[in-house]
């Protein structure tokens, strides 16, 4: 089967007791023969070169970033854009069986109807629900007197209903949802474009009317004094940066009141109110750095009290225990250890070990409840929970899996008997355990359910190391139908992120399951740049040493193939933004290995994006990537990755490549750049598609259901290059 110059092998794979071919196109959905297509759009190439420590690199499509971005109103790029989404729906319009059978079985397996396991707060419970038919939650809440009480139906209100604010726009996000301590007052923020900049509203629970004006360009929780009559929030600037948190009175007329504003361009500021309600911690960081001071919660007026002034390359963040802080800091190891320090300014030489990590315990947060200090921490790349209670004993909550994804669930309550977990494995679906703190215990509170159907003995997980070309041995996590045959023929999905120190868990996903019916092997490299084995494999993936990510990635492949998993061509990857540009460097060193590549909003541009410093997320990105302009050596290394900077005339396996006109994280024209160079470039007459959305940002289509359209999208682009 030749599809737009690709030779697919077909290969018949045992599945089921049914070929892989006949799996593709289940019964009401037919693959058809790809026609001949016209040609794809091809970009103006205008000259365009700058110049950085005597070098001169050109960018001839550096005119598909608007200048009057982000409005973007240029006509040449938008008539781009549509005649690159136009190409879109011909290419894909013979699979469309295909997509609708599969968004079917996608939607089968999301619950019509859904809700929260409710949680108890200031007097009410609180819980979301879907109702059938709808893209959005709607939040309630009830009146109760303890947390374990049951709710009678007819006690529940309705708070918010993000459906009926969603009415009017193709696009639409709640930001924030908080009540006031009166519970009177409610203050929600949303984003009906993929901007990120939310407008928060404050209404009357009573009446539903608004008590003050929308405050425009905001970010974030806001936060209520105890009194109810004020509340914090975040600002964002032209660039999308929070660079001011402000206090607006409730009941005055006058102008907002500044709190804290950040002058450095390189951090954003943050807050958060701490378990106890008693402070406010206000945040200041970057990547690497990080400096945070506190106010009570009852007076707003009274300065903040700076913790520590920051030093480069200190990190720490801080909770409320018992009449003292208890800080979580890297000062003395990399893998955090806790401190006890008084509540006094400027108190670092004060700090008091609580609890200490090491190279095999990393500290990844800690809760704080009246009695108990709840610590998560990753042991081996595996993530445990440490319960210290107030005598200093301590163990680990058990579970029931030797591996998994645990989280801490919705916990607002300092007094709470019992921990509230999200648990899930590759097989075990999505659950809600509480955890009895006296007992010891676990009740699960909720389980996934999937409409469809799901056994979770058909299917067999397994954790693997790959030696990567360095010497260091890289796990990978892999879930298969027990069915498919592991003699090198199955096709395998790898999926991969490898940045800003973020683990990718082996959890549940109800998507995968129709990729794994079809004989479809998924797996995720946990390479480093993330920190899924301690803060060091964070550090060993950034700046100099970010080719490690892609080479692991790599190595991660030929291993698989080596075992006999599947084989050289019969790969799928994917991967979104930081995860995009490990897509784009893959393929750029190892082409010859892959099937087809999905790249969801990537990070291409790297040197360009981080030249510029008028763009929102540059200077902080700097401690991530390095800072071109300043240095060198950092213009050297990033250039030698950069995807768009290294494409180069060879063969490339089949793209899709996704964009959000409005997304302020990466900016539309780096996928559309490279999608450019790529079509300038590549030497083989592969699929090469680009999908702008054009009401959306980062994170695509909104609505629950409309989001699975493009799952489908994805898996039928990838289904169709493996049969």
């Amino acid at each position: 089967m030749v599809v737009a110059g690709d030779l697919l092998i077909r290969v018949q794979v045992a599945v089921q007791g049914t070929t892989l071919p006949a799996l593709l196109s289940k019964p009401g959905s037919t693959m058809t023969t790809q026609p001949a297509f016209g040609e794809p759009p091809k970009a103006a190439r205008r000259h365009h070169e700058h110049t950085h420590h005597g070098i001169v690199t050109a960018d001839p499509y550096a005119w598909l970033q608007d200048p009057n971005y982000p409005t973007v109103t240029d006509t040449a790029v938008l008539d781009y854009l549509q005649a690159e989404n136009a190409y879109f729906e011909q290419c894909m319009a013979p699979h469309q069986d295909l997509i609708n059978s599969l968004f079917d079985e996608l939607k089968n397996r999301k619950s019509e109807s859904d809700a929260s396991v409710p949680y108890f707060h200031n007097g009410f419970h609180y819980q979301w629900r879907f109702n059938e038919g709808d893209q959005y939650r709607r939040w309630y809440r009830a009146p109760g007197n303890h947390e374990l009480e049951q709710v009678a139906p007819d006690q529940w209100q309705v708070l918010l209903d993000e459906n009926q604010l969603a009415q009017e726009h193709d696009y639409f996000r709640l930001g924030a949802l908080s009540v006031s301590p009166n519970n009177k007052y409610l203050a929600y923020s949303i984003d009906n474009d993929g901007s990120e900049r939310f407008t928060l509203n404050i209404i009357a629970l009573d009446s539903g009317n608004a008590i003050t004006t929308p405050i425009a360009d905001t970010m974030g929780e806001p936060i209520w004094n105890q009194s109810s009559d004020g509340l914090l929030y975040r600002n964002v600037n032209a660039q999308w940066r929070p660079d001011k948190i402000y206090w607006r009175s409730l009941n005055s007329a006058q102008a907002d009141q500044l709190i804290c504003a950040e002058d450095d361009g390189g951090f954003f500021l943050s807050m958060h109110l701490s378990q106890s309600e008693q402070l406010v911690f206000l945040h200041s960081a970057d990547h690497v750095t990080s400096e945070v001071s506190f106010l009570p919660a009852d007076d707003f007026s009274q300065a903040p009290v700076l913790i520590s002034p920051r030093q480069t390359g200190h990190e720490y963040d801080a909770e409320h225990y018992q009449n003292q802080l208890l800080i979580r800091s890297n000062k003395r190891h990399a893998n955090f250890d806790l401190y006890t320090a008084p509540m006094t300014p400027h108190s670092l030489a004060e700090w008091r070990p609580f609890l200490e990590g090491d190279d095999g315990h990393y500290l990844l947060g800690h809760l704080v409840f009246k009695e108990q200090v709840f610590v998560p921490q990753r042991i081996d790349g595996l993530d445990q929970i440490l319960v210290i209670d107030g005598n200093s004993d301590q163990h680990f909550i058990q579970l029931p899996e030797a591996t998994y994804s645990l989280d801490l669930g919705n916990n607002p309550n300092a007094q709470s008997s019992f921990l509230r977990l999200q648990y899930s494995s590759l097989t075990t679906p999505h659950s809600v355990l509480d955890y009895d703190i006296t007992s010891r215990t676990l009740q699960t509170r909720k389980v996934q359910h999937i409409p469809s159907g799901y056994d979770a003995s058909q299917y067999r997980s397994e954790r693997l190391t790959a030696t990567a070309r360095d010497g260091q041995r890289v796990p990978i996590s892999l879930v298969y139908h027990r069915d498919t045959s592991r003699d090198g023929s199955a096709p395998l999905h790898l999926y991969g992120y490898g940045a800003y120190g973020h683990a990718i868990p082996p959890a549940f996903s109800t998507n995968t399951l129709s990729l794994l019916d079809r004989g479809v092997i998924f797996a995720i490299a946990h390479i480093r740049g993330g920190d899924d084995l301690g803060y060091h494999w964070y550090q060993d993936g950034k700046l100099q040493q970010r080719e490690n990510t892609f080479n692991d990635f790599v190595d991660c492949t030929r291993h698989l193939i080596d075992e006999g998993y599947t084989a050289a061509g019969r790969v799928l990857i994917s991967g979104g933004s930081a995860g995009g540009e490990l897509m784009g460097a893959v393929i750029n060193q190892a082409p010859e290995l892959y099937a087809a590549v999905v790249a969801h909003v990537p990070f291409v541009d790297v040197l360009n994006t981080m030249l510029n410093p008028d763009l929102p997320l540059t200077p902080m990105e700097w401690p991530e990537w390095g800072n071109p302009i300043e240095s060198a050596e950092d213009y050297a290394t990033i250039k030698a990755y950069s995807p768009y900077d290294q494409v180069s005339a060879q063969d490339y396996p089949p793209m899709l490549v996704t964009a959000g006109l409005n997304d302020p994280r990466v900016t539309y024209w780096e996928p559309a750049k490279w999608v450019a160079k790529l079509r300038h470039e590549k030497t083989d007459n592969n699929m090469l598609l680009l999908k702008t959305n054009m009401e959306a940002g980062h994170g695509g289509q909104s609505g629950r259901f409309t989001a699975l359209r493009e799952v489908a999208e994805e898996y039928a682009f990838f289904l169709s290059r493996v049969i």
